[in-house]
C-alpha cells in the first residue's frame, strides 16, 4: 500500500518556501454536481495525519474521519466548490482551475499572507497565475499536501451530493455521487436531466438533443 511522504514539501521549505500549498480536485468526470478542489499547507511533519493518501483509495469511513483531523491540524486549508451552471458555462478545464483558486484564497485568508509555491495533482490543469508552482502526474499518490487536499474536496463533494440526492431522490445520487454509473445513466433516462446535470458532458447532452 502506497502511502505519500512529504519529501517535496521538505525541499521546498529548504529552499525558502515556507508556505508550500497541495492543491487537488474532486469531480471532474461526474454527469451531474459541482467540482471541488482541496488546498492544504502543513509546516513540519507532526501536521500529517496518519494513513491519509489519494482520497480514491481510502474508504468513506477512512476519509470522513481524516477530513476533521486534517483541518485541525494543518496550517492552513480551504475548500473551493464550482456548480454544474458554472461548468456548462465556462468549461471543466476552466471550472477546476477556478475551484483551485477559490480553496487557495481560503488558504490565504486563513494565513493572512499569499502562498509561496503550489504543488498541484495533475499535469493537464491550467497553471494559476502569479504563483510558483509545481504540476505533478499523480501528485495524491505521492506527495502529503496533495493527497490532503484531495481528501477535503472529495468528503465536501460527497456531503454535498448527498444533499442533492434528498431534493432529487430519483437519480440516486446519496450512492455515485453523480458519476456516470449504470444505476445513474438508467434514472437519467427515465427522468431527464435536473437541475445539478452538466448539460455540456456528452450523455447529458446527447438525452437533451433527442
Amino acid at each position: 500500500m502506497q502511502y505519500p511522504d512529504i519529501k517535496l514539501e521538505k525541499e521546498l521549505w529548504e529552499k525558502g518556501f515556507k508556505i508550500v500549498v497541495g492543491i487537488d480536485e474532486a469531480g471532474r468526470g461526474p454527469l451531474a454536481g459541482p467540482v471541488s478542489a482541496g488546498a492544504v499547507v502543513i509546516q513540519n511533519e507532526d501536521q500529517v495525519v496518519e494513513k491519509v493518501r489519494d482520497s480514491k483509495k481510502m474508504t468513506k469511513k477512512q476519509r470522513e474521519e481524516a477530513f476533521q483531523k486534517i483541518k485541525d491540524i494543518s496550517t492552513a486549508w480551504g475548500v473551493g466548490l464550482v456548480d454544474s451552471k458554472e461548468i456548462d458555462r465556462m468549461g471543466i478545464q476552466e471550472a477546476v482551475k477556478k475551484a483551485m483558486i477559490l480553496a487557495l484564497v481560503q488558504v490565504e485568508r486563513m494565513l493572512k499572507k499569499k502562498a509561496e509555491y503550489l504543488i498541484v495533482d495533475g499535469t493537464n490543469v491550467l497553471p494559476i497565475i502569479g504563483y510558483k508552482q509545481r504540476r505533478i502526474k499523480e501528485g495524491d499518490l505521492l506527495h502529503y499536501s496533495i493527497s490532503a487536499g484531495s481528501v477535503l474536496a472529495k468528503v465536501e463533494r460527497d456531503r454535498l451530493m448527498r444533499e442533492y440526492a434528498k431534493k432529487y431522490p430519483e437519480y440516486g445520487f446519496e450512492r455515485h455521487v453523480g458519476y456516470g454509473t449504470k444505476l445513474h445513466m438508467e434514472m437519467l433516462k427515465k427522468y431527464g436531466p435536473c437541475d445539478i446535470h452538466r448539460r455540456c458532458f456528452r450523455p447529458v447532452r446527447e438525452l437533451l438533443e433527442e
